[in-house]
């Protein structure tokens, strides 16, 4: 899993330095008795790169989805989803799920970015995991020379596409103008 964690934060900051971003991806480090917030932060003033992605690695020939119970943790009395959630609320970061297929010796892997808000609209909808075929309905990454390459239209699309403020927060939103 580490490995998919480290080719993606490579593979922001190689993004960031080629188009001139001033922006910095790093991974977090994991502890065994700690919660980690997130898999790799991205910092930067400008909103569309102000990321905290979450990242999963599935082998593709074993699994049939990414479950909800199985793949993310519950401790601390909530289950990962709602703290993540809690954690990009709070702190402003656009969410990203970034999932992996594993597809055995010899063939390549592929990713895929999801809007978090998407991802956790699911969950709160009861539903019990993303089956592999609806991820694959979102673009892949692409790959060079065995190393994921990230375009700013990755980004825009995921970071543009699904806002995870309630109805209620944009309720509140209007009333202060007012």
């Amino acid at each position: 899993m580490s490995d998919f964690e480290w080719a993606l934060t490579n593979a922001f900051n190689t993004f960031f330095e080629r188009q001139r971003i001033n922006a910095i991806a790093y991974r977090l480090k994991q502890s065994r008795f700690a919660s980690q917030v997130m898999d790799i932060l991205v910092d930067s003033r400008q909103p569309e790169y102000y990321l905290a992605i979450e990242c999963k690695s599935l082998d593709s020939r074993k699994a049939k989805a990414l479950y909800f119970k199985q793949h993310f943790s519950s401790s601390q009395g909530s289950h990962q989803l709602a703290r993540e959630t809690d954690f990009l609320t709070k702190s402003g970061r656009n969410g990203i799920l970034a999932v992996e297929f594993r597809r055995g010796t010899g063939k390549p892997r592929t990713a895929y970015f999801l809007p978090w808000g998407s991802v956790y609209k699911l969950y709160q909808e009861g539903e019990v995991g993303l089956r592999l075929e609806e991820i694959e309905k979102n673009p892949a990454l692409e790959r060079k020379s065995g190393e994921y390459e990230i375009s700013g239209l990755d980004i825009v699309r995921i970071t543009g596409y699904y806002n995870i403020a309630s109805s209620q927060d944009l309720l509140e939103d209007v009333r202060d103008i007012e």
